[in-house]
């Protein structure tokens, strides 16, 4: 064994160059609502990606509220957050994602931001309703019901979030990034969030949006090493750490005070990405996670605690949205006559004469 790793890296050196993975990351067109919450189609949800926490409400919650505390990646579900000083009511009502209909590819996300129409930057951020959890293995049934599915093994059972819904699994050096993005000649920029497996944060420039039509946005990591012989060698133990992953952040729109504000429109249809694995797939001999499970214990904890951060803001999120009016307007016709509105089946009265 040991001659054969020695051959394989004397191989490596030899050629010079490693070939990485090349996967899609997030797959928008993946995100489209397809599960109806209610009979009247007004909660409409994506199935894979749907999230029950109505299991961290409190006890005050009734049932049928309950039933309702579920959320997704659904593309209408993304929240676009604008800097401080761009937060006026109207930039945030108007500033909102949709799904849109593509020639090329069938469903695309489409992105509208109210930016300020005075000079001066600003931003927003295109991000995903909640964190996206890296592992996650419930199933979800037609009806929307949320049941635990604990995996015989984390390690190697991929999660329902892999497979172009926000999360890759043994990703080690990111070679590249790639968005496919609709351009409307704007002059504003483009960059991608990702974060790893400790949380932190990364924010990759991609370019500018001064195109028109379909293109790639892409990045090359300046600091990826393409000689094996360049590189640092390090020895990792195997067992019992857990293969690194990366998760969609997010997306940043930066606009710049020189240039046109107002309304902005653009379409995110995936993000690729190229990168070495993180550890080689092997056969062994024991499979040490059956013997221990010290993954598995280790998961379990990570998925609580994500799951923890995720119910609290969408419980907050729900109990806000139930307490917002939902009558557009007075329904009272001498109401309606006091604000200056006609009454029902009346006629607008006259405005009183201005004081002499």
């Amino acid at each position: 064994m040991k001659r054969l790793f020695v051959f394989v890296a004397f191989a490596w050196a030899a050629v010079g160059t490693i070939f990485a993975d090349e996967n899609v990351l997030i797959d928008f067109s993946k995100l489209t609502p397809d599960i109806f919450l209610d009979q009247e189609g007004v909660l409409p949800q994506n199935k894979q990606t749907l999230m029950d926490f109505s299991r961290n409400a409190g006890t005050s919650i009734t049932p049928d509220q309950r039933s309702l505390m579920r959320t997704s990646l659904a593309i209408p579900n993304w929240k676009i957050e604008l800097a401080s000083s761009s937060r006026t009511i109207v930039n945030e009502v108007e500033s909102y994602t949709k799904v849109t209909a593509s020639r090329q590819f069938e469903n695309v996300m489409g992105v509208r931001v109210h930016f300020p129409v005075a000079a001066y930057n600003s931003w927003a951020s295109i991000k995903p309703p909640f964190d996206i959890p890296a592992y996650d293995f419930d199933q979800v049934a037609d009806d929307g019901n949320v049941t635990e599915n604990p995996p015989e093994n984390f390690n190697t059972t991929q999660s329902r979030f892999e497979d172009g819904y926000g999360v890759l699994k043994n990703v080690g050096a990111i070679k590249s990034l790639a968005v496919q993005v609709y351009g409307i000649n704007a002059a504003h920029s483009l960059s991608a969030i990702l974060i790893d497996g400790n949380g932190r944060s990364q924010t990759i420039f991609l370019g500018y949006l001064d195109f028109d039509g379909w293109a790639t946005l892409a990045w090359d990591n300046p600091q990826y090493i393409n000689q094996v012989r360049a590189r640092t060698l390090r020895i990792y133990q195997l067992y019992p750490s857990y293969a690194p992953y990366v998760r969609f952040g997010g997306f940043i729109i930066q606009r710049d005070g020189g240039h046109e504000g107002g309304d902005f429109v653009t379409y995110f249809k995936d993000v690729s990405l190229v990168y070495d694995k993180a550890q080689l797939e092997t056969e062994k001999d024991i499979d040490d996670e059956s013997e221990w499970g010290i993954l598995q214990e280790r998961e379990k904890e990570r998925q609580r605690a994500e799951f923890a951060n995720f119910g609290k803001d969408q419980i907050f999120r729900f109990i806000e949205s139930e307490k917002m009016a939902t009558q557009p307007y007075f329904t009272d016709p001498s109401r309606q006559q006091q604000q200056g509105q006609p009454a029902a089946g009346g006629q607008q009265q006259a405005a009183p004469p201005a004081a002499q």
